[in-house]
């Protein structure tokens, strides 16, 4: 049985849920025993009372140097749980933006990486050229993410994000509702409502001349300027609940902007809707785009424009939706499931494991 050591970022860290923790069962029976060490602290999380963005700023602070102390503090039981195993597995960086206890971990290591996190301040960029050339292997999760690292690591596999495909299922037929009217989903981070924000005026004139809802699940209800508050239904975020609340959309959309951060997500949104039958409408950034060119699951979405008119396309022909949540489904399933994605990980620290 390989030993492995995984430091992740925290709980309730997306990329601490999707990229390590799911796959801990799938890889035991691939002969692959991982060890969690995950911090008490996010590593992302922010002074009570006080938001990160009022004092990252000032790196010097005596508030900053304190919290982000403590925060470090946290991760040293990682750092030592590192060396109980034959490989380490760290997801993204130790503190965001940072070179702290990286060095000390014991190697080789693979480094996992789901967004263009050299864009983090104050020094992601240096920080990640450090981690990556010390790393036995990057884990990137996209094409663009494998592109940049590529220059700083001698060796750089894609291993994308995968979706449980048991768990984010169609709706039964038993369970359309045929009373309610049209339902636009989006699922994700409060962080990401500026993305939402950026269609405002395209969803509100879509639900204005439709009988239509927009349904959004985060962990705080977004404030559109100009969407009537009654036509916008604001579901918390929880774990066990997500994958009922995706379920129950008619089109799940995931609108980006054009910039090198957007370039770096993984399209998880995406493939949670592609996974449960639905049709998406995306922004054709990134691996949205390379996505979208596996398979008619779904629309394109540039401008205003395209936003009105593919949301109406999938409102009058529900068999169009229904046609394209089937596709989005097949491809999930086969290209993005919790299985496939193992599998893939499983060879790799095997491959790994094999030279320490």
């Amino acid at each position: 049985m390989i030993q492995v050591a995984a430091l992740t970022s925290g709980k309730d860290v997306p990329s601490s849920r999707f990229r390590v923790r799911q796959h801990i069962e799938s890889l035991k029976m691939a002969g692959i025993d991982v060890r969690e060490y995950m911090p008490i602290i996010s590593k992302y999380a922010e002074l009570p009372g006080l938001p990160r963005s009022t004092f990252s700023k000032y790196l010097f602070s005596p508030v900053y140097v304190l919290w982000s102390g403590v925060e470090l503090a946290t991760r040293i039981r990682g750092v030592l749980g590192s060396w109980k195993g034959q490989l380490t597995w760290l997801e993204r960086e130790l503190f965001p933006g940072c070179l702290t206890w990286e060095p000390f971990l014991k190697r080789p290591y693979v480094f996992d990486v789901d967004d263009a996190i050299w864009l983090n301040p104050p020094f992601g960029r240096s920080a990640m050229m450090r981690i990556a050339k010390d790393a036995e292997v990057v884990l990137a999760g996209n094409a663009y993410i494998a592109d940049w690292f590529s220059a700083y690591s001698r060796n750089v596999r894609i291993v994308p994000t995968a979706i449980d495909t048991e768990r984010f299922i169609p709706k039964g037929v038993s369970e359309n509702n045929a009373d309610r009217g049209f339902v636009i989903g989006w699922t994700g981070k409060s962080s990401g409502f500026p993305f939402l924000y950026g269609i405002e005026s395209s969803l509100g004139r879509f639900l204005n001349d439709h009988e239509a809802e927009l349904w959004v699940m985060a962990d705080q209800a977004p404030r559109f300027k100009t969407i009537p508050v009654g036509r916008v239904r604001y579901f918390p975020w929880s774990p066990n609940a997500e994958a009922p609340f995706v379920r129950e959309l008619d089109v799940g959309i995931m609108p980006l902007f054009s910039n090198d951060w957007c370039r770096g997500k993984c399209s998880f949104k995406m493939l949670q809707y592609m996974a449960s039958g639905l049709p998406v409408v995306v922004s054709p950034v990134g691996m949205n785009e390379e996505i979208l060119g596996m398979g008619e699951v779904g629309f394109p979405a540039r401008n205003e424009g395209d936003w009105y008119e593919t949301l109406d396309n999938l409102y009058k022909d529900p068999s169009l939706g229904h046609r394209l949540g089937f596709a989005g489904r097949e491809l999930a399933v086969k290209h993005f499931s919790r299985e496939v994605v193992s599998s893939r990980l499983a060879e790799i620290f095997h491959e790994y494991a094999s030279r320490s």
